[in-house]
């Protein structure tokens, strides 16, 4: 099929890319050490860690794990939040020749152990204020090494040494634990793995771009996740697709090095990870947000120096905004705002662009395509309301149930072929045979429609559609245009049943005027939506329930949570 999309790229952005220029991920890690030696990499907290120190923190951790023992390809599982530790974790395991399981900080005990149990990790790096939940469920894992790090441990002796005291002692985040030893387990301290690493040599690893890089388990949203297994080549290929589409929006700065990225959404999620990686590669740095749900400590960080890039998800924006030290920002620096992970409303993005002068770019992605598959020309001026069209050496396909690709215009399933696309999931024979075409294209499981220009709009997910009398109805449009309703901060639509129409449209929704009444809200459903797709019940809420990175779970609001 024509890459009908190209005659859209905006100028200068190349139409392929091209992996093999790296031998693997890890050699774009080690050639960007010794270019960017001296440039920060990354600022928490007011404390800077340079490339320079992550280089060498980063290869005393791979040796210290060498040093264990652990076979080439081990499975070392992440479980922290965004502090310096976290990419010294991660490009220490990289350079050890392991591959990253990367852990949700706020999982459950069952959650936790379904992902180390399926990813066979036999060790884990971990903030010890999770520590309590791995105590649960280590015995039913192959976890033998546990390395406990503390929130201070990167961020200097005195001030390091003074805030794990209080998160420990004054705030009372350390829940208390004791990790077994039996087994042949062991336990170490972060610091301490890191002071007899640097007392041995990183062996060097045989590693190549079809080599495993990440584990990175899919969100959960439908059922148990599933393992993406994302090679090097994959994250190779993502992160220069990032930066080719990018770069328009970042022709001003001149010098990338200067740019400043704030990572907001949490490392472990395959958005903020690219975008960390990407930032590697430029010798740029970023501004670690460990909780970005304490706003006002947010909005304060981001007062304390010009920022370049800020990405989230549509909640994550929403909140700032109602915050009321938001319009103290300034955004004369912002020269892209990057929105993933969900669907972007348009009543979030045009209240974001009147407030910050920004247009609000979306993306789509996931998991299995190492973030972001399509976006939005970085050259907007405003907000489409699609998907964009697919990055850089990336094909995309509109298929029918049988795999066959459909005219344009034509819904269905959008399916996904490139560099960037895992090769299956970790041990899921059964569900690999389901998700890849016959011509080699990976199915989504969202529905969408390419238009002319090549720009693909989505519908919404196959499993999420609500049929009333016969019509479908796909609740990301109820969404869009309700969240345009004057007073509606968001909301979520869903399909409860009935016994007239099979199915009935129920939004929630979150207000920030208390005077918003459900007839109100009604009535701009009359106003803006055909009789079917109207809701039949309206229900106010103070919050809606999210997962760790903001997407709405529409599955607890259709059981009643």
């Amino acid at each position: 099929m024509e890459k009908i999309w190209l005659k859209n790229y905006p100028s200068g952005v190349p139409h392929e890319i091209h992996p093999e220029q790296y031998s693997s991920l890890t050699d774009l890690l080690e050639k960007a050490f010794r270019e960017h030696g001296d440039n920060p990499y990354s600022v928490c907290m007011n404390r800077w860690m340079s490339y320079r120190e992550l280089d060498q923190l980063s290869t005393a951790l791979g040796a210290w794990l060498q040093s264990q023992g652990l076979p080439a390809g081990s499975r070392v599982a992440i479980m922290l939040p965004n502090l310096p530790q976290f990419s010294v974790t991660m490009a220490g395991i990289l350079r050890a020749g392991y591959t990253c399981v990367n852990v949700n900080p706020l999982y459950t005990a069952r959650e936790l152990e379904h992902q180390l149990r399926d990813s066979g990790a036999t060790a884990i790096v971990i903030l010890e204020n999770f520590a309590a939940t791995l105590q649960e469920v280590v015995e039913k894992t192959q976890i033998q090494h546990m390395v406990v790090a503390s929130i201070g441990d990167l961020l200097g002796p005195w001030y390091g040494r003074w805030m794990t005291f209080a998160v420990r002692h004054l705030a009372k985040m350390v829940p208390e634990f004791e990790l077994p030893l039996d087994k042949g387990r062991t336990v170490t301290p972060f610091k301490k793995a890191i002071a007899q690493g640097r007392q041995l040599s990183l062996k060097p690893s045989p590693q190549n771009l079809d080599s495993i890089a990440f584990l990175q388990y899919t969100g959960g949203t439908t059922g148990l996740s599933k393992g993406a297994v994302l090679t090097h080549r994959n994250i190779v290929a993502a992160i220069l697709q990032a930066e080719a589409w990018f770069n328009p929006a970042l022709a001003k700065i001149g010098d990338l090095r200067k740019v400043n990225s704030i990572a907001a959404l949490p490392l472990y999620h395959i958005f903020a990870l690219t975008l960390a990686l990407l930032a590697i590669r430029q010798g740029s740095h970023l501004t670690l947000i460990p909780n970005p749900r304490d706003f006002g400590k947010f909005i304060e960080v981001l007062k304390q120096r010009p920022f370049h890039i800020f990405a989230g998800v549509n909640t994550l924006f929403n909140a700032l905004m109602q915050h009321p030290m938001f319009k103290t920002l300034d955004f004369s620096s912002l020269c892209l705002t990057q929105a993933g992970g969900m669907a972007a409303s348009e009543g979030t993005a045009r209240s974001w662009q009147a407030a910050t002068g920004s247009a609000m770019i979306e993306g789509w992605g996931m998991s299995e395509t190492c973030a972001i598959g399509t976006n939005n020309p970085v050259t907007q001026t405003h907000f489409s309301g699609t998907i964009g069209l697919p990055l850089p050496s990336i094909d995309i396909a509109i298929k029918d149930d049988e795999g066959n690709s459909l005219p344009q215009g034509a819904s269905g399933e959008i399916c996904i072929k490139g560099p960037n696309i895992m090769p299956g999931y970790y041990n899921q024979p059964e569900e690999n045979a389901k998700t890849f075409t016959a011509d080699g294209f990976m199915r989504t499981g969202d529905i969408g429609i390419m238009d002319e220009q090549g720009f693909t709009r989505i519908v919404d997910r196959k499993k999420d559609m609500i049929i009333v009398s016969g019509f479908n109805v796909f609740p990301n449009e109820l969404e869009n245009v309700i969240s345009t309703c004057p007073g509606v901060v968001e909301c979520a639509a869903v399909g409860v049943t009935d016994s007239m129409q099979g199915e009935a449209i129920k939004v929630f929704v979150v207000r920030n005027d208390p005077l918003l009444t459900e007839e109100a809200v009604a009535r701009f459903c009359h106003d803006n939506l055909t009789g079917y797709k109207r809701p039949k019940y309206i229900e106010f809420r103070d919050e809606l329930p999210k997962t760790n990175v903001g997407k709405i779970l529409r599955r607890e609001l259709r059981s009643g949570k």
